[in-house]
């Protein structure tokens, strides 16, 4: 099973909407809460070059953000990330 972790905050509809997808596919994932734990935010930003939330990371490799999870997804490229293939 792929590792993976969501940098998130409490009131993001992105946020849910990416979580609501792994969750689907019965992934467990590791939710950072940048707006509870405000210094995880800079680590964030330098590991995705993003201050958007959320931030997805699968085994390591950044992702993006929700609609770039949907977009692999879409492309039937998603199972494989998460080595449900």
């Amino acid at each position: 099973m792929a590792k993976i972790n969501i940098y998130s905050t409490l009131f993001c509809p992105y946020c849910t909407r990416a979580k609501m997808l792994l969750e689907q596919k019965g992934m467990e994932y590791n939710e950072i809460r940048v707006d509870v734990e405000t210094e995880r935010r800079k680590e964030m930003m330098e590991l995705s070059g993003r201050s958007s939330v959320p931030q997805i990371f699968i085994d390591d490799d950044h992702i993006g953000g929700c609609d770039d999870l949907y977009h692999l997804e879409a492309q039937g490229e998603l199972d494989a990330k998460l080595g449900l293939d």
